[in-house]
């Protein structure tokens, strides 16, 4: 169902953040995200001169390699366009900082900390933000058991992305149909209301997340 019918209205600014997932040939992956700022107009800059129609106002690039623990191996980051070229652009090496953090444990908040306010971009410090989610796409199904397996395979735990959306509560519709050996799950609050304490990365769900969500999701099954 689309949005409700808007009043009229004219375009004055789109920013466009597209993510990708790549699996390299050394088993690694990269996950890397982009931030674009444009204006159907031409742009006075307050650093002085004018940025034409067409010519973005931000593009700007993010990319960490990961191994499959979620692990931050490397890190890169560039600024192709900025309102104060020969300042906003020199920032890409700070966030070799994001090397040794786990998206999936408190990476977000970490990234805060370290590239927050004058330590970093502010829109590639907010780009970080949807690479947890990206790397959960690029995951499942290939790294992350997302199917429900046979009765007797032996699995003691629900595939990782069941109760972690309104969709896919334990006691929904979705998972009595899809997931049926779940339905009606009861996990054991030993680590947190809704995850059982020997979940590991790539097994089961996915680890603490030091995030507000209580089980970390990112698919839609």
């Amino acid at each position: 169902m689309p949005l409700s019918t808007p009043v009229n209205r004219a375009l004055r600014h789109r920013r466009a953040i597209a993510a990708e997932a790549y699996l390299r040939d050394d088993g690694l992956w990269d996950i890397e995200a982009r931030l674009t700022d444009t204006k159907p107009r031409d742009i006075p800059l307050a650093g002085g001169g004018v940025r034409p129609q067409g010519q973005p106002l931000h593009d700007l690039w993010l990319r960490v390699t990961i191994d499959l623990q979620m692990n931050v191996v490397d890190a890169d980051a560039c600024s192709d366009w900025v309102p104060y070229p020969g300042h906003c652009d020199t920032i890409g090496p700070a966030y070799k900082s994001l090397v040794g953090l786990n998206l999936m444990r408190g990476f977000r908040k970490a990234v805060r900390e370290r590239l927050g306010g004058v330590a970093g971009c502010t829109h590639l410090t907010e780009l970080a933000s949807v690479l947890p989610t990206t790397a959960i796409q690029a995951f499942a199904g290939d790294v992350f058991k997302i199917r429900d397996g046979a009765e007797d395979d032996g699995e003691s735990q629900p595939p990782y992305q069941l109760h972690g959306c309104h969709a896919l509560h334990f006691e929904g519709e979705v998972v009595r149909q899809f997931y049926p050996r779940w339905y009606g799950y009861q996990p054991k609050p030993k680590n947190g209301p809704d995850r059982p304490a020997t979940a590991k990365p790539g097994e089961g769900i996915p680890p603490d997340t030091g995030e507000p969500t209580q089980r970390s999701t990112g698919t839609s099954g």
